[in-house]
């Protein structure tokens, strides 16, 4: 099974193309540049490096958050249109669940934290047994500190995220090998392969963004709202 898997839900992008659980191409960006601007291209290198058409492969991955509520639109949009344009179906992934597969192979608590702003962080945790990646908690948005009370009960902590370092900058506990901190498009591959289903594979007009919490611009007007309706 050829697999074309995209992450865009941080600042780090990553795409990769993989087959049968093995990582045919890759590559990452995590340079700050909009992912409006280089997705495709990266799509198309990872592509050309494999020495695979877009038409050869079988489904198309994505993680579809949390995360930037841009950058997920990003990706989802891009799948969206391949997805359309292949007739071949596409996966969602969950953003923290694919960051727990960047901790395969080793016997850890996964934790995977990505930055949520104003002492927030979207997170799962995971127990990675070698291969074998399991979800213990549903993916949840908690303060720093709600967050290091769950983690009392779990021993081999291990952070993984972009939110990885502010993490144990404030709670301790281990932090993932640099080359496995942040967001990569293999692993969005690898949870999809490894949890695979015919009833998961959709169409990609049915293909939507997973919140946690409602965008800013919403969460103000809604203030604003509810602050008129008091007067």
């Amino acid at each position: 099974m050829k697999i074309l898997a995209v992450d865009t839900s941080a600042v780090c992008a990553s795409v990769a193309v993989t087959q049968d659980g093995k990582i045919l191409s890759e590559c990452s960006i995590n340079t700050g540049l909009t992912h409006s601007r280089t997705l495709m291209p990266m799509i198309d290198s990872a592509l050309r490096n494999a020495e695979i058409d877009l038409s050869e492969i079988d489904y198309f991955a994505c993680s579809v958050g949390p995360g930037s509520f841009t950058g997920i639109r990003i990706g989802v949009a891009a799948i969206k249109g391949l997805s359309d344009a292949t007739k071949k179906k596409c996966i969602p992934v969950s953003t923290l669940e694919a960051l727990a597969y960047n901790l395969s192979g080793q016997d850890v608590t996964a934790v995977s934290v990505m930055d949520a702003r104003c002492n927030q962080v979207y997170c799962a945790i995971f127990s990675v047994e070698g291969e074998k990646v399991q979800r213990l908690t549903d993916d949840m948005a908690l303060q720093i500190d709600e967050l290091g009370e769950k983690l009392k009960d779990f021993e081999n902590v291990v952070f993984v995220g972009d939110g990885a370092k502010l993490c144990h900058s404030k709670l301790g506990y281990r932090l993932a090998g640099m080359g496995n901190i942040y967001q990569r498009g293999s692993s969005v591959a690898f949870a999809c392969e490894k949890n695979f289903s015919e009833e998961k594979a959709i169409d990609g007009a049915k293909l939507m963004p997973t919140y946690l919490r409602l965008p800013q611009a919403e969460r103000e007007l809604k203030a604003r709202q509810a602050l008129s309706n008091k007067k």
